[in-house]
Order: C-alpha cells, then structure tokens, then sequence
C-alpha cells in the first residue's frame, strides 16, 4: 500500500498533543520545528500533502512542488497561503476553524481580572512582607471594581466575540459591540458606532480580524475618547492597536490598563514601546497563548488529522 508523504513546517508552533502521533497513521510524516523561506521548497518538493501554520505558501513555493495535492493550514486564518493560485493549480487548502474559542474566551477574561483586580500589586505586597507587617486582617491600597454593571464594549462579535458578550452578561455586564465591517447587525445587544462605542464602555475587548480596515483601528485619537478608568484588551490580532500610541495613553493614564496577547510583530522587537512605560502595572502582555489551551490544541490536531483523512478517502485525482 502507498505511504503518502506528510510534512509538518512548523510543528513546534503546536507543541505535544496527545494525539499528535496519530498522523503516522495517516502515512510518511516528517515535522520540522519550524521552516525559514530559503527552507521551504527544499522541504516540500516532493511531497503530497503538507502542514503550515505560519509558513508563507505563495505561488512560487507551489509551482517548485508538482506532487503537492493539500495543504493543511493548522489555524483558522489561511492569509499565509496563496488560495488563487492553489485553485488554479488545483490544490485543496483546508483549515481548521472553532477550536480555540473557549480558550480565548478564558484568557480574555484572565487579563481582565489581572488588570481589574490589581493582581500583580497584591500579590507582590503580599510576598513583600508589608501584608506580615499590617495590624489588619485587609488592604485597601488599591480598589478594584466589579464586572456586574459595567459597559463591556466587544469589536467584532463573531463566534469569539458571542462567547464572551455571553460571558460578560453572566457577570452582570451591559453588553454593546462594534461591527468592523457594518454587516453584522442582527444580534440581540446594542450595536454602536466605533467612537460611541469607545467612549461608552468600561471594558473594550477586541475580536475582529486583522484587515486593512481595521489595521491600526485603535491609535491616539480613539484612545483619547476612552474613559480614564477604561480597560482595553486585545486577544484578536496585533496591529490593531497601534502600539506607540497606547504606549503613550497609558503613560498619559487616558486609560487605566491594557491586556493584550497579540502584538504587530511577533516575537516582538526589543525596542517595542510598550516594554519601557512609565507605569508597566498598567498593562499585560502575554505572548501569542490565548489560543493554545491543551483541549484547543488537541482539538486542532484533531482537525488537521480529519482533513488528511477526508482527502485520502476522496482523492480528486
């Protein structure tokens, strides 16, 4: 029987899931941590079937690989492959969408209560000492505030976005949203313009993709209408915020904090203003997980291993 030849790009972009292995099933795998451009062909050349995350697949990359028969994106978006030329060439591409939504849900709200609780501040007067140190059982230096009665601002309210408008009003919030793109009105929360949007909301979550609608949606001018004691959270994709302009709002304190898991460039530059603020206790940066959770990532793979499997059971040849 034919082994078909599988290549896996950039499995470390995964990581171990349990059932990982079972693409050995499926035929010849061979994983690669990561794959870099001048990599690519030599990688690919004569293989069927092929895994990307992140590797860029455009026409040059397709026409040096006449075997090739799909490619398996290992995330929802597929900007990193060039599908009309796929489609010319008649190359299946298929993705694997909803498996991340708990997970994102669940970190959003993770940043939120790290900034809404002040949670770095107790934490460390904890370990300090001073808490060892004080004659009452409690601490007031830093007041928090309740999610229940507050104005919880979504951008973009497609699955994610339902999700945690479902969540938030659990919580007690009074949900409002902002369609990026002026189509997605048909929901049962109030939908407002992006500026009512940003200056009514206590909490503003972002769950749009990033386009070039909404590249640098955020910058200093729609900073300056959010309320002083506002939060801002991005677990939707970096560049969407313009980062020197929040940089400069948080150290302005326009706003009270920020959490963010996604960033322009990722891993990020050094140099990135966000790393030397004024006042770091005002913002959360988590590197690229809200995604990732350990069922996310199985469900993932789960995803990719039906793909390879529904495309040997239906060879187009």
């Amino acid at each position: 029987m034919k082994r078909h030849k599988i290549v896996f790009l950039d499995a470390s972009t995964v990581g171990h899931t349990d059932n990982f292995s079972r693409l050995s099933d499926l035929g010849e795998i061979t994983t690669f941590p990561y794959t870099s451009r001048e990599d690519t062909i030599g990688r690919i050349h004569e293989t069927e079937i092929f895994i990307t995350n992140k590797v860029i697949i455009d026409g040059s990359v397709m026409d040096s690989c006449p075997a090739l028969k799909l490619i398996c994106v290992a995330a929802t978006g597929m900007n990193n492959v060039d599908l009309l030329h796929a489609k010319a060439r008649g190359i299946e591409v298929r993705n694997v969408a909803g498996y991340s939504t708990e997970s994102v849900v669940q970190v959003t709200f993770s940043l939120l209560f790290y900034l809404l609780n002040h949670l770095r501040y107790y934490d460390e007067y904890t370990r300090s000492g001073m808490y060892s140190r004080n004659p009452v059982f409690t601490h007031f230096e830093k007041n928090f505030t309740e999610i229940s009665g507050k104005q919880f601002g979504i951008i973009g309210l497609g699955t994610i976005g339902k999700r945690i408008a479902q969540t938030a009003a659990a919580f007690g919030a009074k949900i409002s949203y902002h369609s990026t793109t002026g189509r997605n009105l048909a929901n049962p929360y109030p939908h407002l313009s992006l500026p009512e949007l940003l200056s009514a909301s206590d909490i503003v979550t972002i769950h749009c993709p990033l386009t070039s609608g909404t590249r640098n949606l955020i910058g200093y001018e729609r900073l300056k209408l959010m309320k002083k004691t506002a939060l801002l959270l991005n677990t939707g994709r970096g560049g969407i915020i313009n980062e020197a302009d929040l940089a400069m709002a948080l150290d302005e304190e326009l706003i009270a904090g920020a959490g963010l898991d996604v960033l322009e460039e990722e891993p990020p530059r050094p140099d990135n203003p966000l790393f030397s603020l004024r006042h770091p206790e005002r913002l959360i940066i988590t590197p690229h997980i809200a995604w990732a959770s350990n069922e996310s990532r199985e469900r993932l793979m789960e995803g990719i291993i039906h793909n390879i499997s529904e495309y040997l059971n239906n060879p187009k040849t």
